[in-house]
Protein backbone atom coordinates (compact mmCIF):
# COMPACT_ATOMS: atom_id res chain seq x y z
CA UNK A 1 0.00 0.00 0.00
CA UNK A 2 1.22 3.23 -0.72
CA UNK A 3 1.87 5.70 2.05
CA UNK A 4 1.45 9.51 1.64
CA UNK A 5 4.50 11.73 3.00
CA UNK A 6 4.23 14.25 4.76
CA UNK A 7 7.43 16.02 7.08
CA UNK A 8 8.21 18.51 9.49
CA UNK A 9 10.70 20.79 7.73
CA UNK A 10 13.46 23.32 9.74
CA UNK A 11 17.36 24.21 10.36
CA UNK A 12 18.09 21.97 13.11
CA UNK A 13 15.60 19.58 13.13
CA UNK A 14 17.16 16.50 14.01
CA UNK A 15 16.11 16.98 18.05
CA UNK A 16 12.16 17.30 16.59
CA UNK A 17 9.51 15.06 18.26
CA UNK A 18 7.49 15.09 15.16
CA UNK A 19 8.03 11.90 13.49
CA UNK A 20 7.72 10.53 16.31
CA UNK A 21 4.10 12.17 17.02
CA UNK A 22 3.23 11.72 13.46
CA UNK A 23 3.99 8.03 13.23
CA UNK A 24 1.97 7.39 16.31
CA UNK A 25 -1.17 9.08 15.32
CA UNK A 26 -1.18 7.72 11.47
CA UNK A 27 -0.61 3.73 13.66
CA UNK A 28 -3.89 4.97 16.05
CA UNK A 29 -6.05 5.81 13.27
CA UNK A 30 -4.91 3.53 10.25
CA UNK A 31 -3.64 6.39 8.05
CA UNK A 32 -1.55 5.80 5.66
CA UNK A 33 1.33 8.46 6.16
CA UNK A 34 5.07 8.18 5.90
CA UNK A 35 6.16 11.53 8.20
CA UNK A 36 9.91 12.35 7.77
CA UNK A 37 12.18 15.42 8.94
CA UNK A 38 13.38 17.59 6.51
CA UNK A 39 16.70 20.36 7.51
CA UNK A 40 16.62 23.09 4.46
CA UNK A 41 18.95 25.52 3.97
CA UNK A 42 18.66 28.56 5.73
CA UNK A 43 19.49 30.23 2.47
CA UNK A 44 16.81 28.02 0.50
CA UNK A 45 13.71 27.46 2.20
CA UNK A 46 11.92 27.86 -0.52
CA UNK A 47 13.65 25.59 -2.74
CA UNK A 48 13.22 22.78 -0.31
CA UNK A 49 9.63 23.36 0.05
CA UNK A 50 9.02 23.18 -3.65
CA UNK A 51 11.44 20.35 -4.03
CA UNK A 52 9.10 18.41 -1.62
CA UNK A 53 5.74 19.05 -2.99
CA UNK A 54 7.14 18.15 -6.35
CA UNK A 55 8.25 14.77 -5.46
CA UNK A 56 5.03 14.36 -4.32
CA UNK A 57 4.39 14.87 -0.63
CA UNK A 58 0.82 16.11 0.57
CA UNK A 59 2.15 18.36 3.54
CA UNK A 60 4.64 19.91 5.73
CA UNK A 61 4.82 20.87 9.01
CA UNK A 62 7.45 24.00 9.26
CA UNK A 63 9.27 25.03 12.63
CA UNK A 64 12.22 27.60 13.11
CA UNK A 65 13.21 29.14 11.66
CA UNK A 66 11.06 29.32 8.60
CA UNK A 67 7.45 30.05 10.26
CA UNK A 68 7.02 33.60 8.90
CA UNK A 69 8.74 32.31 5.35
CA UNK A 70 6.62 29.70 5.26
CA UNK A 71 3.70 32.18 5.39
CA UNK A 72 5.00 34.53 2.81
CA UNK A 73 5.68 31.82 0.70
CA UNK A 74 2.08 30.33 0.58
CA UNK A 75 -0.01 31.13 -2.17
CA UNK A 76 -3.06 31.51 0.21
CA UNK A 77 -3.78 31.68 3.59
CA UNK A 78 -6.61 30.29 6.33
CA UNK A 79 -8.03 33.12 8.27
CA UNK A 80 -5.62 31.76 11.35
CA UNK A 81 -2.58 31.85 9.52
CA UNK A 82 -3.22 35.37 7.63
CA UNK A 83 -3.42 37.09 11.31
CA UNK A 84 -1.00 35.01 13.06
CA UNK A 85 1.91 36.37 10.33
CA UNK A 86 3.07 32.58 11.15
CA UNK A 87 2.29 29.38 9.46
CA UNK A 88 3.12 25.88 10.74
CA UNK A 89 1.29 23.78 8.28
CA UNK A 90 1.73 23.96 4.67
CA UNK A 91 -0.59 21.34 2.00
CA UNK A 92 -1.62 22.16 -1.06
CA UNK A 93 -5.37 22.73 -1.66
CA UNK A 94 -7.71 21.22 -4.80
CA UNK A 95 -6.83 24.11 -7.06
CA UNK A 96 -3.16 23.06 -6.41
CA UNK A 97 -2.16 26.09 -4.48
CA UNK A 98 0.16 26.32 -1.52
CA UNK A 99 -1.67 27.33 1.15
CA UNK A 100 -0.76 27.92 5.09
CA UNK A 101 -2.41 27.51 8.33
CA UNK A 102 -1.43 27.64 11.96
CA UNK A 103 -2.20 25.37 14.33
CA UNK A 104 0.00 26.50 17.30
CA UNK A 105 -2.80 28.59 19.03
CA UNK A 106 -5.43 25.66 18.41
CA UNK A 107 -2.89 23.21 19.92
CA UNK A 108 -2.08 25.84 22.75
CA UNK A 109 -5.73 26.54 23.37
CA UNK A 110 -6.81 22.63 23.31
CA UNK A 111 -3.78 21.74 25.75
CA UNK A 112 -5.18 24.36 28.51
CA UNK A 113 -8.80 23.15 27.97
CA UNK A 114 -9.15 19.80 27.44
CA UNK A 115 -5.78 18.38 29.07
CA UNK A 116 -5.17 20.79 32.04
CA UNK A 117 -8.79 21.45 32.80
CA UNK A 118 -8.13 25.61 32.60
CA UNK A 119 -11.00 27.09 32.05
CA UNK A 120 -10.28 30.38 29.94
CA UNK A 121 -13.18 32.32 29.72
CA UNK A 122 -13.61 35.09 32.05
CA UNK A 123 -9.90 34.73 32.71
CA UNK A 124 -7.40 37.37 33.32
CA UNK A 125 -4.20 36.28 30.99
CA UNK A 126 -1.28 37.66 31.27
CA UNK A 127 0.83 36.77 27.98
CA UNK A 128 4.73 37.28 27.86
CA UNK A 129 6.84 38.04 24.94
CA UNK A 130 5.74 39.79 21.30
CA UNK A 131 7.44 37.24 19.31
CA UNK A 132 5.97 34.92 16.08
CA UNK A 133 5.11 32.35 19.22
CA UNK A 134 2.76 34.79 20.99
CA UNK A 135 1.35 36.29 17.54
CA UNK A 136 0.28 32.93 16.59
CA UNK A 137 -1.59 32.23 19.79
CA UNK A 138 -3.86 35.65 20.55
CA UNK A 139 -6.39 34.97 17.94
CA UNK A 140 -7.55 31.58 19.63
CA UNK A 141 -6.86 32.82 22.73
CA UNK A 142 -9.49 35.70 22.46
CA UNK A 143 -11.81 33.56 20.61
CA UNK A 144 -12.09 31.80 24.23
CA UNK A 145 -13.56 35.14 25.68
CA UNK A 146 -11.36 35.97 28.18
CA UNK A 147 -11.92 38.54 30.52
CA UNK A 148 -8.71 40.36 29.73
CA UNK A 149 -5.51 39.85 28.14
CA UNK A 150 -2.37 41.53 28.64
CA UNK A 151 1.22 41.39 26.21
CA UNK A 152 3.98 42.00 28.53
CA UNK A 153 7.70 42.12 26.47
CA UNK A 154 10.91 43.68 27.11
CA UNK A 155 10.39 46.62 24.09
CA UNK A 156 6.71 47.77 24.93
CA UNK A 157 6.27 48.59 21.40
CA UNK A 158 6.25 45.18 19.92
CA UNK A 159 3.47 44.24 22.70
CA UNK A 160 1.51 47.27 21.71
CA UNK A 161 1.88 46.49 18.01
CA UNK A 162 0.41 43.39 18.32
CA UNK A 163 -2.48 45.26 20.59
CA UNK A 164 -3.32 47.27 17.96
CA UNK A 165 -3.35 44.10 14.97
CA UNK A 166 -6.06 41.74 17.41
CA UNK A 167 -8.44 44.39 19.04
CA UNK A 168 -10.53 43.94 15.72
CA UNK A 169 -10.64 40.19 17.64
CA UNK A 170 -11.19 41.24 20.90
CA UNK A 171 -14.88 41.08 21.53
CA UNK A 172 -15.17 42.44 24.88
CA UNK A 173 -11.67 41.08 26.36
CA UNK A 174 -9.86 43.59 27.56
CA UNK A 175 -6.76 43.93 25.42
CA UNK A 176 -3.40 45.93 26.71
CA UNK A 177 0.32 45.74 26.44
CA UNK A 178 2.94 46.30 29.42
CA UNK A 179 6.75 46.15 30.11
CA UNK A 180 8.68 42.91 32.00
CA UNK A 181 8.93 45.71 34.84
CA UNK A 182 5.38 46.95 35.26
CA UNK A 183 3.88 45.93 38.93
CA UNK A 184 1.31 43.41 38.77
CA UNK A 185 -0.95 41.93 40.17
CA UNK A 186 -2.05 38.04 40.32
CA UNK A 187 -3.63 36.81 36.98
CA UNK A 188 -5.60 33.66 36.24
CA UNK A 189 -3.27 32.46 33.81
CA UNK A 190 0.12 33.40 32.80
CA UNK A 191 1.94 32.04 29.50
CA UNK A 192 5.41 32.24 28.79
CA UNK A 193 5.57 32.82 25.29
CA UNK A 194 9.48 34.28 24.98
CA UNK A 195 12.46 32.08 24.10
CA UNK A 196 14.28 32.29 27.58
CA UNK A 197 13.88 28.84 28.53
CA UNK A 198 15.96 27.48 25.84
CA UNK A 199 19.07 29.55 27.36
CA UNK A 200 18.18 28.76 30.90
CA UNK A 201 17.09 32.72 31.48
CA UNK A 202 14.20 34.64 32.58
CA UNK A 203 12.35 37.18 31.47
CA UNK A 204 12.46 39.91 34.70
CA UNK A 205 8.97 39.38 36.07
CA UNK A 206 7.46 40.84 39.33
CA UNK A 207 6.57 37.04 41.88
CA UNK A 208 3.40 39.77 41.98
CA UNK A 209 1.99 37.89 39.23
CA UNK A 210 1.67 34.74 40.86
CA UNK A 211 -1.38 34.50 43.56
CA UNK A 212 -2.47 31.74 45.03
CA UNK A 213 -4.84 30.18 42.09
CA UNK A 214 -2.40 30.80 39.13
CA UNK A 215 -1.62 28.84 36.32
CA UNK A 216 1.55 29.24 34.70
CA UNK A 217 2.01 27.75 31.22
CA UNK A 218 5.59 27.72 29.67
CA UNK A 219 4.79 26.59 25.59
CA UNK A 220 8.65 25.43 25.64
CA UNK A 221 8.67 21.84 27.11
CA UNK A 222 11.79 20.21 28.68
CA UNK A 223 11.95 16.54 30.26
CA UNK A 224 12.98 18.42 33.59
CA UNK A 225 11.24 21.55 35.11
CA UNK A 226 11.71 24.19 32.55
CA UNK A 227 13.56 27.17 34.28
CA UNK A 228 10.28 29.54 33.97
CA UNK A 229 8.28 27.10 35.54
CA UNK A 230 10.98 26.06 38.37
CA UNK A 231 10.93 29.43 39.63
CA UNK A 232 7.19 29.75 39.27
CA UNK A 233 7.20 26.63 41.67
CA UNK A 234 9.81 28.54 44.09
CA UNK A 235 7.03 31.84 44.06
CA UNK A 236 4.60 29.35 45.46
CA UNK A 237 2.99 28.41 42.14
CA UNK A 238 1.10 25.52 42.28
CA UNK A 239 -0.40 25.07 38.76
CA UNK A 240 2.66 24.54 36.56
CA UNK A 241 2.32 23.15 33.57
CA UNK A 242 4.79 22.92 30.18
CA UNK A 243 4.61 23.00 26.30
CA UNK A 244 4.74 19.28 25.44
CA UNK A 245 0.98 19.03 25.12
CA UNK A 246 0.77 21.48 23.15
CA UNK A 247 3.59 20.59 20.65
CA UNK A 248 0.85 17.08 20.20
CA UNK A 249 -2.32 19.34 19.90
CA UNK A 250 -0.76 21.59 17.06
CA UNK A 251 0.00 18.28 15.38
CA UNK A 252 -2.97 16.73 15.81
CA UNK A 253 -4.76 19.65 14.54
CA UNK A 254 -2.28 19.57 11.27
CA UNK A 255 -2.81 15.85 11.21
CA UNK A 256 -6.64 16.58 11.34
CA UNK A 257 -5.96 19.36 8.30
CA UNK A 258 -4.27 16.80 6.02
CA UNK A 259 -6.07 13.61 6.67
CA UNK A 260 -9.88 14.67 7.83
CA UNK A 261 -9.11 12.55 11.12
CA UNK A 262 -8.07 14.24 14.36
CA UNK A 263 -5.84 11.55 16.56
CA UNK A 264 -6.67 10.74 20.25
CA UNK A 265 -3.64 12.82 22.17
CA UNK A 266 -3.77 11.50 25.13
CA UNK A 267 -1.88 8.15 24.99
CA UNK A 268 0.82 10.11 22.67
CA UNK A 269 1.40 12.82 24.87
CA UNK A 270 1.89 10.06 28.02
CA UNK A 271 4.07 7.87 25.29
CA UNK A 272 6.41 11.02 25.03
CA UNK A 273 6.09 11.94 29.18
CA UNK A 274 7.58 8.38 29.98
CA UNK A 275 10.54 8.54 27.21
Amino acid sequence: MHNDLYAVVGNPISHSKSPRIHSLFASQTGEAVEYTALQAPLADFAGSVHDFFARGGKGLNVTIPFKEEAWRLADCRTERAEKAGAANTLYRDERGKLTADNTDGQGLVQDLTRNHGVTLAKARILLLGAGGAVRGVIGPLLAQHPASLTIANRTVARAEGLVQLFTPDAHGTELSACGFDQPYEPYDLVINGTSASLQGDLPPLSANVIGADTVIYDMMYSLQTTTFNQWALDQGARHVFDGLGMLVEQAAESFRVWRGVRPDTAPVIEELRND
